[in-house]
C-alpha cells in the first residue's frame, strides 16, 4: 500500500524539492510485502511557491518514494496520483486538480480528476 504524508501548509515547494529521504530508514519500516511507497505532499498556494511558470496555482505538489520496490524516487508517478487525488478530494472538497510532481531529477504537471465512481483519470 501507499502512505500519504502531508506537510504543513506553511511548507514551500522548495522545502519539498529539497527533501532528502533517508532510504535506509524507510526500508527498515517494511513489514512483509505491505509497503509500496510514500507520497509526500503539500497544498498548493501562491504564498508557498506552488505555481507553474505562468503563475497558475497547483492544487497540490508532491514527490513519491518507493525504495521497497527498487525505485528510490519516481519522477512522475501516475499511481501515486490516484491515491493523492482521493486524499485531496476529501480535504479540498473538489474532484478536478492541477498537480505537480517536483522530483529532484525531473518532474511533471498532471491534470487529475476523481470520477463519481471513485476512479481517477490522469492527463
Amino acid at each position: 500500500g501507499d502512505v500519504v504524508a502531508r506537510l504543513p501548509d506553511d511548507y514551500t515547494r522548495k522545502d519539498l524539492e529539497n527533501l532528502i529521504p533517508d532510504t535506509a530508514r524507510l526500508l527498515s519500516t517494511r513489514t512483509g510485502d505491505v509497503m509500496r511507497g510514500v507520497s509526500v505532499t503539500v497544498k498548493g498556494s501562491p504564498d508557498n511557491g506552488c505555481v507553474d511558470d505562468e503563475g497558475v496555482t497547483y492544487d497540490f505538489v508532491s514527490r513519491f518514494f518507493s525504495p521497497w520496490i527498487g525505485v528510490p524516487e519516481d519522477p512522475v508517478c501516475g499511481s501515486a496520483h490516484t491515491v493523492l487525488a482521493s486524499y485531496w478530494a476529501k480535504v479540498l472538497g473538489k474532484t478536478d486538480f492541477y498537480a505537480h510532481m517536483c522530483s529532484r531529477t525531473r518532474g511533471g504537471d498532471l491534470k487529475v480528476k476523481v470520477r463519481g465512481n471513485g476512479r481517477v483519470e490522469l492527463a
